[in-house]
């Protein structure tokens, strides 16, 4: 699937189909968009608030799976339940005065980012690919705002679109064993930052110092929650080396 900057998909119909004995999946489109994001994000914090029974919601680009207690709720009444609220928000967002009005759900989060090879040893190569200069790619990376479509691949991932198509350069054809915590990356139309330090074949560009992930729960994170929900809005900040090392970097 490609990414497009266009708005939500015209003549798809949310659908919900049962995916095993407890999990239903609902489908509100077949092509990865940008403004689709805040659509599926808020539809996925009104399954979980207003609808009972539910254990687990997990959102993606097109996609949203329920994991829901079938012992103490009737199926068919949650499955129309779940179409009711996904209409709702699709029919709301083609209503809308604006796309940016559309856009504009969820939080807005910025990122400090130090852009430099000593610990985005991609970055020049990404300037190379896209014939510019390494300056370049920092002021078109950091100089637009992100959506947030989806998080997983590993805790606290979270996938940003969409990269400018100047920079947007492929994935590594082999992967590096270990990419640092902190690492911004680009791969193809779509950047992010690694939470962790974990196998991955992204370009990498720079570092950002701030943690994204706790798996313990320390403040102020809850266990297992990224900072990150689909739908938010980031920006990237370019931050110069001593004030990365202030901010908890590691070169």
């Amino acid at each position: 699937m490609t990414v497009q900057d266009i708005n939500v998909e015209p003549n798809v119909e949310p659908n919900v189909e049962w995916v095993g004995e407890t999990s239903l999946m609902l489908t509100l489109g077949h092509e990865i968009i940008v403004t689709l994001a805040p659509v599926i994000g808020r539809i996925s914090r009104r399954i979980q608030s207003e609808c009972s029974g539910i254990r687990e919601v997990t959102p993606s680009y097109t996609t949203i799976l329920i994991e829901a207690d079938t012992t103490c709720l009737d199926i068919d009444q949650l499955g129309d339940k779940i179409l009711k609220i996904a209409r709702d928000e699709r029919d709301s967002s083609r209503d809308s005065d604006s796309d940016d009005e559309v856009g504009r759900s969820g939080k807005f989060i910025e990122l400090p980012v130090y852009y430099h090879s000593e610990v985005g040893p991609d970055l020049k190569a990404v300037a190379e690919y896209g014939q510019m200069t390494t300056d370049q790619v920092v002021a078109i990376h950091s100089g637009k705002e992100y959506t947030v479509c989806s998080i997983g691949f590993a805790p606290g991932f979270a996938f940003l679109a969409d990269v400018d198509e100047r920079i947007a350069t492929p994935r590594h054809e082999r992967p590096r064993s270990k990419v640092v915590r902190g690492s911004v990356g680009i791969a193809g139309r779509q950047t992010a930052v690694y939470p962790a330090d974990t196998p991955g074949g992204w370009q990498i560009i720079g570092n950002c110092p701030l943690p994204l992930f706790d798996p313990e729960g320390n403040a102020p994170f809850k266990v297992g929650v990224s900072i990150f929900e689909v739908g938010d809005r980031v920006r990237f900040i370019p931050i110069d080396r001593e004030t990365f090392l202030q901010q908890g970097g590691n070169v």
